[in-house]
Formats: structure tokens, C-alpha cells, sequence
């Protein structure tokens, strides 16, 4: 099986389960279809695949680990649907397709964010037979403190007190720490805690991801200037238009190259104490190095 075959697979499984949720539900208007419509409008699912693939590679069963995996990219996606919000990013456009707002309205798609992120606990606190609860209750305590004000939500603010102001190096990249990468690992590390992985591997995934998220947040600065719209889904230039800093305005597309290469050798290295079993991650740093949307 090749890294890219793994990787795929993980996908498939969370295309499907993600499928069968909210499939046993009683009628309240649009709400479901509105859930429905941002959750299922595909994406590169990076968020959930670490959590499979991380808990595969510290031992555990991927199978066990898909309701987590399912319940980060419900938060992700109720992110999205409240970034794109008019007293938000105000955007029109999202991988492709109108923005949730655009189709439902601003008071559904608030609504289906909030149904989204409600049910992302519902989901992990479950607790299925198979899992020791101290896990589950672990990994779900991680999840609230990455998409709270210690993290996604807090970066989220930061991000827009920044607009119109000169940001220092420093005051971005705790910005981008909070906003996309504090999800990024911790469904890294969700999933090793899942697997019931040691403190070291838990350690080392965190880093992983933590650099991973990184080399992602420049490389889609560098896309929002040099980007193709039809490629990525989304309006380009739009940082700009919000007079928002980012590494590129701060160092330069040549520098910010440079950084995503560097960030994505140090994820890798980080690793090397799982030998072979970490391939299919290491591959996964590489390809977003170089992704055009």
C-alpha cells in the first residue's frame, strides 16, 4: 500500500461516516440541510486524516478513532461557516460553492455552526464500549481547549483586531499558532491519545503538527497572492483587501518559500522516532508543501 493509498483510505472512511451522521433526526427546517451542506463539501479533510493516521501509527485502531476524527472536522467546518460570515471575512465563496449564509441565510448558517460544534461533543463523549473512557474524555478535553479562546476562537479574534494594522512577525505567528494550528494539533494528537500512545509520542506528533500547520498557514499566504481562484475555490487577494499582515507582506514570497520548506523538514523530523510507520505523514508534509489550492 502506497502512502497516498493510506491516506486516501482514512478519507473514504471519514467521507462515510460523515455521511451517516444526523441520518436519524426529527424536522427542523433548513438546519440539517444547512449542516449538511458545509460538512459534505469535500476539502482535503487534513484534520480528521491526522487523527486516523496518527492513532494507526502509535498502535491504535483507525476504527476506534473515527468519531473523533469526525468531530474535529465538524468544528472546522462550523469554522468556516462563521469566518464567512458578513460581520466576519464576509465571504462569498467557499471551495467553489456559495458561502453557507449565501444559500440559507446568516441566522441558519449561525445556527448550523452552533449545530455543528454542539455536536462534535455529542459525538466524542459518547464513549463506545471498545474505548477507555479516560481516553475519550482526554481527547475531547484537548479538542475544547484547541477550538476555544485558548485557540481557534482566540486566534480568530486576534485575526480580526489585526486588520489595519501592521502586525509584527511575532504577533502573526501567534495569530496563525492560535487560529489554524491549534486544531491541526490537537487532531494530531487526538489521535495518538486515542491509540493510548506515551507522553514522547504524543509529544512528537504535537510537534509534527505544529510545524505542519505552520508551513500550511504561509503556503496559503503565498497562495492568496499568487493563486489560481478557480483552482482554490475561493476569491485570491482577499488578505489584502482586508489590509490583514501575513508572512508574505512581512518577509517576501521568496522568504515564505524558503520557510515552508524549512517547516516541512522539521516536521518530518520530528518524526523520526517512529521509524517507517511515520511515512504516509511525512508524505502528507511534502505534498501540502506544494499544494495549489
Amino acid at each position: 500500500m502506497t502512502h497516498q493509498q493510506r491516506l486516501d483510505g482514512h478519507r473514504a472512511q471519514i467521507e462515510t461516516w460523515l455521511n451517516e451522521c444526523f441520518q436519524e433526526r426529527e424536522p427542523r427546517g433548513d438546519l440539517y440541510d444547512a449542516m449538511y451542506y458545509s460538512l459534505l463539501a469535500g476539502g482535503k479533510r487534513i484534520r480528521p486524516v491526522l487523527v486516523l493516521e496518527t492513532c494507526r501509527m502509535c498502535g491504535g485502531d483507525p476504527a476506534a478513532a473515527l468519531p473523533f476524527a469526525g468531530a474535529v472536522e465538524m468544528i472546522h467546518t462550523y469554522s468556516l461557516i462563521h469566518d464567512d460570515l458578513p460581520c466576519m471575512d464576509d465571504d462569498d465563496l467557499r471551495r467553489g460553492r456559495p458561502t453557507n449564509h449565501k444559500v440559507y441565510g446568516e441566522a441558519t448558517a449561525v445556527l448550523a455552526g452552533d449545530g455543528l460544534l454542539t455536536a462534535a461533543f455529542e459525538t466524542m463523549l459518547e464513549l463506545p464500549p471498545e474505548l477507555p473512557p479516560e481516553r475519550a474524555l482526554a481527547a475531547a478535553g484537548l479538542l475544547a481547549r484547541a477550538a476555544g479562546g485558548r485557540g481557534m476562537v482566540g486566534g480568530q479574534v486576534l485575526d480580526m483586531a489585526g486588520e489595519g494594522h501592521s502586525l509584527s512577525l511575532a504577533e502573526v505567528e501567534e495569530l496563525q499558532r492560535l487560529k489554524t494550528g491549534a486544531l491541526i494539533a490537537a487532531a494530531a494528537e487526538m489521535g495518538c491519545i486515542v491509540a493510548g500512545g506515551t507522553q514522547e509520542q504524543r509529544q512528537a506528533v504535537r510537534h509534527y503538527a505544529e510545524r505542519l500547520g505552520l508551513a500550511f498557514q504561509v503556503r496559503d499566504d503565498i497562495l492568496d497572492v499568487v493563486g489560481d481562484e478557480a483552482t482554490l475555490g475561493k476569491p485570491i487577494g482577499s488578505d489584502a483587501r482586508s489590509e490583514k499582515t501575513t508572512f508574505v507582506t512581512l518577509k517576501g514570497l521568496d522568504a515564505c518559500r524558503t520557510l515552508v520548506k524549512r517547516l516541512t523538514g522539521e516536521a518530518i523530523e520530528a518524526l523520526a522516532p517512529f521509524g517507517g510507520e511515520g511515512g504516509a505523514l511525512c508524505w502528507l508534509a511534502e505534498q501540502l508543501a506544494g499544494r495549489e489550492k
